[in-house]
């Protein structure tokens, strides 16, 4: 679905954001992409709908040289949420703001309606629908940012840090719409610093430092390898620094997941108690 060829790309100001990045994501994938603040996570991200162009190398979507094609027509398959909701709301009321990309993406008012209906009660905004988005708290503005661009049903989902503002109800809810998501074969890719949300996902995850990935595999794998992490300045998940400590009583040592953790504690009680 997304394909990167020894991308550089370098702002104005003279910051060399992205450093010869190569990577490639299939369809139907789910990625998180991490990394410190100004390790070109959300630099790369923009490339992928052509908000940005690569300096050097090449960026393909579905094929497509995003350089050839204008960010509107990118936009119809890549989906994208800002970290800050309010740089992509504007509209006098929830309902119109999820309305505004369905009729540019020429959808007729019947289906409009429908999508809007249903993107509304998938994030828990059906209250809201004539609110001012504006008089919203800002987790709120964030799933509307999210509804406005589900509702055109793209290809990829790129969610800028989705979990900052949400409270662990709503990340759970994330997380489980995610997963139905990826159900459905959409590509899903995530900017986060948020290790625990990533640790319960399970997710490709893909490590950035000063413009370069430097590790690339399945997130038990990378947020389980202390070298790697420390040298990316991100702390383990606090599930994984548990059971690293307990794996000296014969547990698994590579355990990110909270929930697969209460399984194996419970199972190790019980014969223990046996």
């Amino acid at each position: 679905m997304i394909e990167a060829k020894d991308v550089y790309f370098t702002y104005p100001n003279g910051v060399e954001a992205l450093k010869g990045v190569s990577l490639t994501i299939e369809n139907g994938e789910f990625v998180a992409i991490m990394g410190q603040n100004g390790a070109g996570k959300t630099t790369l991200v923009k490339h992928f709908n052509g908000l940005l162009k690569p300096t050097k190398g090449n960026v393909l979507v579905d094929g497509v040289d995003t350089t050839k094609v204008s960010v509107a027509t990118l936009a119809r398959n890549v989906g994208f949420v800002f970290q800050n909701p309010d740089h992509q709301l504007f509209s006098e009321t929830v309902e119109e703001e999820i309305a505004f990309a369905l009729r540019n993406f020429g959808f007729k008012e019947a289906v409009l309606k429908r999508r809007v209906t249903w993107a509304l009660n998938l994030l828990g905004l059906t209250q809201y629908r004539k609110t001012s988005p504006f008089m919203l708290s800002g987790g709120e503005r964030k799933r509307v940012a999210l509804a406005s661009v589900l509702a055109w049903n793209p290809k990829v989902l790129i969610l800028d840090e989705p979990t900052i503002g949400q409270d662990y109800q709503q990340k759970e809810k994330l997380r489980q719409f995610i997963l139905q998501m990826k159900a459905q074969r959409k590509t899903i890719i995530i900017v986060t610093h948020d290790v625990e949300f990533v640790a319960e996902c399970n997710p490709r995850v893909l490590l950035m430092k000063e413009g370069k990935i430097v590790a690339d595999g399945e997130a038990r794998k990378i947020l389980t390898n202390t070298e790697i992490l420390t040298q990316a300045f991100i702390v383990p998940p606090q599930i994984a620094q548990i059971f690293l400590q307990l794996s000296d009583l014969g547990l698994p040592s590579n355990i990110i997941d909270v929930y697969e953790a209460r399984e194996i504690l419970l199972k190790a009680l019980e014969r223990r108690q046996k």
